[in-house]
């Protein structure tokens, strides 16, 4: 069974930082393109970041470049989000999700291009 798994969320500070990870189980992530993205109470699924499989490609939404941080150990199937000088505006559920590229190059911010998902960590900032 594929299962993504988000971990590392939680109530911070504004200012304060986060890491989040995405481990899979059931399936290597080494083919596998990953994406991270977030939805708040209201809002449509936003997406945030993404690493190709060799993790030579990254892209970021305009919101969080310079803020956040997507990488990946392969070895520990394991995808990363490093969220740094986080605002109230970040506060959402963050979900990962997968989707197999093998070795091509490619990176999406797109929901609909992704066909497993995790079940999401909450980030909550505020003060």
């Amino acid at each position: 069974q594929l299962q993504l798994v988000e971990s590392g969320g939680g109530l911070v500070q504004p200012g304060g930082s986060l890491r989040l990870s995405c481990t899979a189980s059931g399936f290597s992530l080494d083919y596998y393109t990953i994406g991270w993205f977030r939805q708040a109470p209201g809002k449509e699924r936003e997406g945030l970041s993404c690493i190709s499989s060799s993790g030579g490609v990254t892209n970021n939404a305009d919101s969080v470049k310079g803020r956040f941080t997507i990488s990946r150990d392969n070895a520990k199937n394991t995808v990363y989000l490093r969220m740094n000088d986080l605002k109230p505006e970040d506060t959402a559920i963050y979900y990962c999700a997968a989707v197999k590229t093998a070795v091509l190059p490619l990176c999406f911010r797109t929901p609909r291009r992704y066909d497993y998902w995790g079940q999401g960590t909450q980030v909550t900032v505020s003060s």
